[in-house]
Parts: structure tokens; C-alpha cells; sequence
């Protein structure tokens, strides 16, 4: 069984408890702003609520062939003809966002790549889907898959595009894991996110996210929108060194989604400090040991464990949690990661640091291992 232990990581001085508690009001029907390099949430609003994510679906195409090409199994160069089917669906008459390639024709990965994230080109994401699995239906299946290895829990896609479909849905909180892991695993395609703008024949096609325009240190991700699921965004901005990233979904209109979610990353940098919470080598818990050598086995972390929070949170109190496998069986390897430690704040603020045994713990002797085992049935018993 998974044991959570309860336990109070922090707590400011009553002095303070007075000071505004952090905010963020937005219209979005979710929302979350995420750390990049900690994975820390700092701040969430219906997170885990699975939504039509329209294109933002293409951010998961587009993993799925840049894990491709990082594995030689599809090449910039190579070409990709567009089929009947992929013009029809996604391209001019489809009267979605396309790039409009001609029935029959080949183009390069490359270019269908900058088509689906400069232009939405529907067109694009069919093309490359079938090129890679034979069919759009069975792309949809490579892309369920990728997303499970991922981590992806909430997410499920029977398409390429984004298109409606029934039971195609993804949450802000697994939009941005997958913002931060292709972020993270293919920075030699990442720069694609940042063109302003892709030519391709007759068409000049400006960047659909408009704020990688702006002055604010936004260089991706994507946008979407259908009537059914709104206006929504991920986006990614970097300044002084700290990069964080933003996921918007069910926007009003493109103008407040484009407004909130600058404002969402204009907040979160302008307040975001790291709070140590304990230094490097500290022992920050006990875990349960059954049958070994002793009862307990300190656990410490490796670094100094630092959660990323808005600075209004540091008025706030922060409570831990200390979750392992209950009871942990010997031998236990010092070192080993064998629990993990999970941190809330207010507004929803998360944040998660594994955990290691500070020392070793023995295989004990066959009467330790009888004693632990009456300790912990009798444990049990007593909680029921």
C-alpha cells in the first residue's frame, strides 16, 4: 500500500498571515502556469479537467515525429505527398486552418512541420500522420501511446488536428507536461515555435500565436480554437534565465486569451522566488522498515530541495507529504529513491522532489521480521 504521511513543511509567522493571498482571475475555463525547469505548479484552475484542446492536439503530432526524426526514422527531406483525403479533411476545402498544398503533390517534413505550427495547417497534420502510420486512425493510436510513455494521464486523441472529435480531449495540466517535455527533449526543433512567419509558394502565413511578437520573451508554443472548445494557448516565455510556461484553455474570444495569458506570464515572473525548504544532505523524514535491520530509514535529498512559488505564497502555509510504498522491505540500498515528497501551496501551487535512504537497512533476522510483522497488522487494525 501507498502510505501519505501528513506533515507541515513551513509556516510563516503569524505576523503575516495577513498578506494577500496570490491570485490570478482569468475567464479560461482551465488554467495552469508551470516552472520549466522544476516542473513545479504555481498556480492551477480546473487543471485536471479534460477539454476539446483543438489544435493544441498538433503539439502531440509534432512530438510524435520529432521523436521520429531524433530516431532516423523520418528525415526533414524526406517528401510526403498529400492524399485526397488529407486535402479534403484539412486543406481548402475543409475551410479550417490549412496550408493549402495542392491535391497530390510532395512536400518535405520540414516544410509540413513549419505548415503545422506557424499556419494550424490541418492539411499539414494529416499528411504527416499518414506518412508515418499509413492512416490518421492509426497515427491517433501512435499518439495515445506516446502520450501514455509520457505521462500524459487525462489525454486521449483520435486525430492529428485538433478537429472535433467525440472523447478527443486533453487537460492544461497534461498540455503542460507536454509543453515542457518537447521543450526539454528536442531543443534542435524547439526554433520552429518562434518563426514569425513560414512562406510557402503564393502564401506568406504569419505566426498564429501572436504573442511570439511581443517583447516579453515568449518564443512558443501553439494556439487553438473551434466553437466547442474556445480560445486556448500554451506558451512558453524565458526571462532572466528562468523559463516558465502557461496553458489557457476555453478562452472567451482570441483577444482575452492573448491578454490573460501575458498577464498570467507577466504575474508569475515578476513574482516567482525559490523558498528552500531544506538544505542538501538534511534528513527530512522517516520511512517504515519491515523486517530489516532497524525500523526506520532516514530520508534526505541529493540537492537542496528549493520550490519555485509566487512571492505572495510566501505569507502562506505549506503543507508536505511524504508518500512511499508502506513498509518499505530490506535490504535498502543507500541512495536508492524510495519516497518522494510532495508540496501544496496556496491557489494549488505544487511541487514534487524525490527522496533517497540516507543510510542502508539490512535484511533483520527471522524473529525482527516476526515482531515487524505483528507491529504492522496491529498498526493496521488500530487505523481501521
Amino acid at each position: 500500500m501507498t502510505l501519505i504521511l501528513l506533515c507541515l513543511v513551513w509556516i510563516t509567522p503569524a505576523a503575516l498571515a495577513n498578506t494577500e493571498r496570490a491570485h490570478f482571475a482569468t475567464s479560461a475555463r482551465a488554467v495552469i502556469l508551470v516552472d520549466f525547469d522544476s516542473g513545479a505548479v504555481l498556480f492551477q484552475k480546473n487543471a485536471d479537467l479534460p477539454l476539446p484542446p483543438a489544435s493544441l492536439t498538433k503539439l502531440m503530432t509534432l512530438a510524435v515525429a520529432f521523436k521520429a526524426l531524433k530516431a532516423g526514422q523520418l528525415s526533414l527531406t524526406q517528401p510526403v505527398k498529400v492524399s485526397e483525403y488529407a486535402w479534403r479533411t484539412g486543406g481548402a476545402p475543409s475551410r479550417t486552418s490549412a496550408m493549402f498544398i495542392p491535391i497530390n503533390t510532395s512536400e518535405p517534413v520540414e516544410a509540413l512541420i513549419r505548415g503545422i505550427i506557424v499556419q494550424s495547417g490541418n492539411d499539414a497534420s494529416i499528411a504527416l500522420a499518414e506518412a508515418m502510420a499509413g492512416s490518421e486512425t492509426a497515427f491517433a493510436k501512435l499518439m495515445n501511446e506516446e502520450a501514455k510513455r509520457i505521462g500524459l494521464r487525462l489525454s486521449r486523441f483520435q486525430n492529428s488536428t485538433g478537429l472535433d472529435a467525440p472523447d478527443h480531449r486533453m487537460t492544461a495540466r497534461d498540455l503542460a507536461k507536454l509543453s515542457r517535455y518537447i521543450i526539454r527533449e528536442y531543443p534542435e526543433y524547439y526554433a520552429y515555435f518562434s518563426e514569425p512567419e513560414f512562406r510557402y509558394r503564393k502564401h506568406r502565413f504569419v505566426n498564429r500565436n501572436p504573442l511570439i511578437a511581443s517583447e516579453s520573451g515568449i518564443d512558443g508554443l501553439k494556439t487553438g480554437h473551434t466553437i466547442s472548445s474556445g480560445y486556448s494557448i500554451a506558451a512558453s516565455a524565458v526571462r532572466n534565465g528562468r523559463r516558465i510556461i502557461a496553458v489557457l484553455l476555453g478562452a472567451p474570444t482570441a483577444t482575452r486569451r492573448s491578454s490573460d495569458t501575458r498577464r498570467l506570464l507577466d504575474w508569475g515572473h515578476a513574482t516567482i522566488t525559490d523558498q528552500t525548504l531544506f538544505e542538501a544532505g538534511e534528513i527530512v523524514a522517516y520511512a517504515r522498515v519491515w523486517g530489516g535491520s532497524q525500523f526506520y530509514v532516514p530520508l534526505r535529498s541529493d540537492a537542496a530541495l528549493k520550490i519555485p512559488i509566487l512571492k505572495p505564497l510566501t505569507s502562506q502555509r505549506l503543507s508536505g507529504q511524504i508518500v512511499y510504498q508502506y513498509p518499505l522491505k530490506p535490504p535498502v540500498a543507500q541512495g536508492a529513491i524510495v519516497a518522494e515528497l510532495r508540496v501544496r501551496g496556496a491557489d494549488g501551487a505544487e511541487f514534487q522532489a524525490p527522496l533517497v535512504a540516507a543510510e542502508p537497512v539490512a535484511k533483520g533476522g527471522l524473529v525482527r521480521r516476526a515482531v515487524d510483522t505483528l507491529l504492522i497488522y496491529a498498526a493496521r487494525f488500530v487505523r481501521l
